[in-house]
């Protein structure tokens, strides 16, 4: 019998991986495990079982950051069983990287995100033995961590706003957009996957191609997406106010696989504040396009976010946003208090806000858009919507509408009867009619037998 030999011996390994923080770090781990399933390791998604775990951070505020580490503490006291290595990739490295590696002794490697792509050489370096050249230089291919029907497909990275707020420029460096045969080319490998929904993120979508090619150029990225047979929605998030042109307007209205949804992150309505925080708008062009949204396209879904309790804000510039709220009945809005981040400009902002304060502002922000989203609810009853199947559960499907991004929107649950279990499956794409609210989320039934 030929014995193992130590590469043998280290492909035996099974590896658990956890991802916190935002889609655009799903997508950095979906690449990661990429690499990993390419060069012969197992995975588990049992972490109790993993020898080596790798955890994907996030450190966009102080919350995030202490979840980050609380999560690797978690971690570390399974090396007491199975668990031999961890190592840690992600936003926390960018920002305490020279002080990480003391104040976190059981973290054995802290991997820098542009050093992701040498993860499988980091592994083998752990175990003192030479990664194999061929298996490492293999080309490799997307492992989604979503369902098959739908994937993010991060557009760009990093960010040159430089909002006064934010640590993301310093944490994920300078606005880069990824060249648009590249993404074509990743579009057409998920739709193989079985990908209908495909999900364009970035830190900005508007400013995709500014770099590359002189200007946005999100549009043209659009229409070529939309030529993939087999991609049926294309959705957008994160679309910064101020570059949604005429131009990207009409492709949203115009093509018929662009979901009517947009994601606004507009943090707030109030001028001075805008300006404050380096926004590169103000109230009135917020109200502008929030407007023209909706007079172009009708029943568009538009999501948002707002800091409230940014340094200076007064109850008169609070009052402000919930105004806002009332008025333009936005479908899903996120509601963040201010974070205090060493490093940024607002850190040394005269006017800081209790923390009493900022968070009493948020439960009232919430509070006042609950009623908007059961209103908005109500009016959907005995509507006809098309929604992709996402899960079973509990004797229900459960899918999202137009209206709603995966994980932060509202869901659809449908029943499973004996006249529907056949017809709808996972994935699919079928007409719901939605019959009653239930607070947040829809519940609906199969519309009619034939499906998408």
């Amino acid at each position: 019998m030929q014995s193992s030999t130590p590469e043998k011996n280290i492909l035996n390994k099974k590896i658990g991986f956890i991802s916190l923080g935002c889609d655009k770090n799903r997508v950095d781990l979906e690449n990661i495990i990429s690499l990993i399933k390419n060069a012969g390791f197992k995975t588990t998604q049992n972490l109790y079982d993993a020898n080596i775990v790798i955890i994907n951070t996030c450190s966009f505020i102080e919350s995030a950051r202490k979840e980050s580490v609380e999560t690797i503490l978690n971690i570390a006291k399974l090396k007491e069983t199975s668990c031999e290595k961890i190592i840690v990739t992600g936003c926390l490295n960018e920002m305490n990287y020279s002080d990480l590696k003391s104040s976190l002794p059981e973290v054995d490697s802290f991997i820098r995100v542009s050093e992701n792509k040498n993860i499988v050489k980091t592994i083998f370096e752990l175990y003192n033995i030479t990664p194999p050249t061929i298996k490492y230089n293999c080309n490799f291919n997307r492992v989604l961590t979503t369902p098959n029907h739908y994937a993010y497909l991060k557009i760009s990275e990093g960010c040159n706003n430089f909002c006064s707020y934010c640590t993301i420029p310093f944490i994920r460096g300078r606005f880069v957009s990824t060249p648009m045969e590249q993404l074509i080319s990743e579009a057409k490998e998920l739709a193989k996957l079985g990908v209908k929904e495909l999900i364009l993120v970035g830190q900005d979508v508007t400013k995709y191609g500014v770099d590359l090619y002189g200007k946005p150029t999100i549009t043209n990225l659009i229409q070529k997406l939309s030529e993939i047979e087999d991609i049926k929605w294309i959705r957008l998030l994160y679309c910064y106010p101020e570059l949604v042109s005429d131009e990207l307007i009409n492709e949203i209205k115009n093509n018929n696989k662009v979901l009517k949804y947009i994601d606004l992150p507009l943090q707030h309505v109030n001028s001075n504040i805008l300006k404050q925080m380096n926004r590169k708008t103000d109230g009135a062009k917020v109200l502008e396009v929030v407007h023209k949204l909706k007079q172009n396209i009708p029943n568009i879904a538009i999501r948002s976010t707002f800091i409230l309790g940014f340094p200076g804000e007064t109850t008169e510039n609070f009052n402000e946003v919930l105004t806002f709220l009332k008025n333009e009945k936005l479908n899903n809005v996120g509601f963040f208090a201010y974070s205090r981040e060493e490093g940024t400009r607002a850190y040394s902002f005269e006017n800081q806000i209790s923390t009493r304060t900022k968070q009493s502002r948020v439960e009232k922000a919430y509070a006042t858009q609950k009623i908007i989203a059961e209103n908005n609810n109500l009016s959907l009853v005995n509507k006809v919507l098309d929604v992709i199947i996402d899960e079973e559960e509990d004797g229900y499907f459960i899918g999202r509408s137009y209206l709603s991004a995966p994980d932060v929107d509202p869901v659809v649950f449908i029943k499973i009867t004996k006249e529907n279990k056949d017809k709808i499956k996972i994935g699919n794409i079928v007409p719901i009619k939605i019959l009653n609210t239930l607070e947040y989320d829809l519940e609906g039934e199969l519309y009619y037998e034939s499906t998408k």
